[in-house]
């Protein structure tokens, strides 16, 4: 079994590696992850190894190339598929671990350059994610470092994964990914005030005890990078979790309340307010 590792963000990336090197898998890197690991101790393949080309363009030209896409995206169902990768002397990859460059974080900052904004812009990243997703009947794609421990028991406890785990994990993947182009395609279009294609990305932020009615299911979601949203700086004194007529109400609560310049209380019973006042201070109101 053979896996591919390239992240940014290295948390729990130790403990990940070194769970596949000792159920007997193959690693292969790129650039500082394969110098990380190997810090470690483990053996890991560099990519450059492979490609035969070293890194170029300062880093921005490492994975982009048919020994790393090929390996990933063959379908070892398919007997044409099988016997290119044989006569180009291609190894297939069982799992893709990818997390990409902050491109959100960074673009964020205040006073941020455009051209430091543009260099946390990942090619390579999500290129390989995605053939791995689109492969996941052969290769399991993993992108979320909460899910390397998930991963590392399965194959622990079957030696391999599931077609039911890779289809999971692809569809994390390709939300993922979604959510990260959605992210680029804002900043640049920020200048425009009325763009033709508004792209939004929505992350749960908080599963509901029940829809609109109690047998329907909910979630709240907010936008992601999002600076403020219903939730935010709330907190929850007691009670039974929060359902969707919660948040409906907290809602026209926060929309009544600020109306008014004064501090004020707000209290509603099913969207409709039954006590308003306004003081001096939050405490008198």
């Amino acid at each position: 079994m053979r896996a591919l590792i390239s992240t940014y963000d290295k948390t729990g990336i130790d403990v990940f590696a070194r769970g596949l090197a000792e159920l007997g898998w193959e690693l292969v890197a790129s650039g500082g992850t394969a110098a990380y690991l190997e810090g470690l101790g483990l053996e890991v393949e560099h990519v450059e190894s492979l490609t035969e080309f070293p890194e170029m363009l300062g880093g921005r030209v490492k994975t982009l190339h048919p020994r790393i896409h090929a390996g990933i995206l063959a379908r070892r169902d398919n007997e044409e598929d099988v016997a290119t990768l044989a006569e180009h002397e291609i190894a297939p990859f069982d799992l893709v671990c990818i997390n990409l460059y902050p491109f959100e974080q960074v673009a964020a900052q205040k006073g941020v350059s455009e051209i430091d904004a543009v260099e946390m812009i990942d090619v390579g990243g999500p290129s390989m994610l995605r053939g791995a997703a689109k492969n996941f009947t052969h290769v399991a794609p993993v992108c979320r470092p909460e899910r390397y421990g998930f991963v590392l028991d399965e194959l622990r406890s079957n030696g391999t994964l599931s077609l039911e785990t890779r289809r999971e994990l692809a569809a994390e993947t390709f939300a993922t990914t979604a959510a990260y182009e959605a992210a680029i395609a804002t900043w640049f279009s920020e200048r425009e005030t009325f763009p033709e294609t508004v792209v939004v990305a929505l992350e749960k932020v908080l599963d509901l005890s029940y829809g609109e009615n109690p047998h329907q299911r909910a979630a709240y979601y907010a936008e992601r990078g999002g600076r403020t949203h219903l939730l935010s700086r709330v907190e929850q004194l007691h009670g039974k979790a929060l359902s969707f007529n919660n948040l409906n109400d907290l809602s026209a609560a926060r929309l009544l309340a600020r109306e008014f310049a004064l501090p004020a209380c707000v209290i509603v019973k099913h969207a409709n307010p039954c006590g308003v006042a306004v003081g001096a201070t939050i405490g008198e109101a």
